[in-house]
């Protein structure tokens, strides 16, 4: 149940996040901000598209090869534009959207509860440092997580096993970085936090599964702090029920 328990709270979250303006709002503030970031950099990618090709492989004069030559060409472009998406996605979490997040979190658990519990209030740039440190590790390990799985699928005959266990992993990681959110906030320590998610994959697995839809991943993305942070009251607090 839990697995299913994680795709329930996800759409929660939406739920409420779409009812609500100023998660709406936020939530599509950093929708933007990634789909710009990464428009930006798949248009560097495709301007200095030749140049980057040139330094790789000169384009042959023999007509047998010109057409290997056009192939190998796009297949390169399709790549680069795949890793600017996770370096955008990357460079948009650390920098704009983590605090997005929390306030998002914030305002999440201040219309659950009344309050937002914090042991200690942080002036803006302590606070943001403290989120950005927070990031880091959730941000990488989803990326780290796809990728090696997935370079070791096309070194070995079982790409297609690994490409399943590198999806399943990078969810994974992607649904912690947002039940992450309030312990972190609480200065839980990260061992605690980390045994948390050990103790509850097959939550984050089923809270991650929208994520592998293409296109809706990143509508899914921005608002996913919703949804984690009601599992999270609900699974720790118990101080609200559900009524819608």
């Amino acid at each position: 149940m839990n697995f299913f328990s994680g795709i329930l709270y996800h759409f929660r979250g939406l739920n409420l996040a779409l009812k609500n303006p100023k998660l709406l709002l936020l939530g599509l503030s950093r929708l933007i901000a990634v789909v710009l970031l990464m428009l930006a950099l798949a248009g560097l990618i495709l301007y200095y598209h030749s140049a980057i090709l040139n330094l790789l492989w000169t384009r042959p004069e023999s007509v047998w090869l010109i057409w290997l030559w056009h192939v190998v060409s796009w297949m390169l472009t399709l790549i680069l534009i795949g890793l600017s998406g996770i370096l955008a996605y990357l460079i948009a979490q650390i920098i704009f959207c983590v605090l997005i997040m929390d306030l998002m979190s914030r305002i999440t658990e201040s219309l659950m509860t009344g309050r937002v519990r914090e042991p200690q209030k942080m002036p803006f740039w302590r606070l943001f440092f403290f989120l950005v440190r927070q990031e880091i590790p959730r941000a990488v390990l989803p990326v780290a997580a796809a990728l090696i799985p997935m370079i070791l699928g096309w070194l070995t005959p079982f790409g297609p096993v690994l490409t399943i266990l590198s999806s399943a992993m990078a969810v994974i990681f992607l649904a912690w970085d947002n039940t992450d959110l309030t312990p972190a906030r609480r200065l839980a320590p990260f061992r605690k936090r980390w045994n948390f998610l050990t103790r509850n994959i097959l939550f984050h697995l089923g809270f991650g599964t929208p994520f592998l839809l293409p296109v809706l991943n990143i509508v899914f993305l921005s608002f996913a702090p919703v949804g984690a942070t009601l599992y999270h009251l609900d699974k720790h607090d118990h101080q609200y029920r559900w009524m819608f």
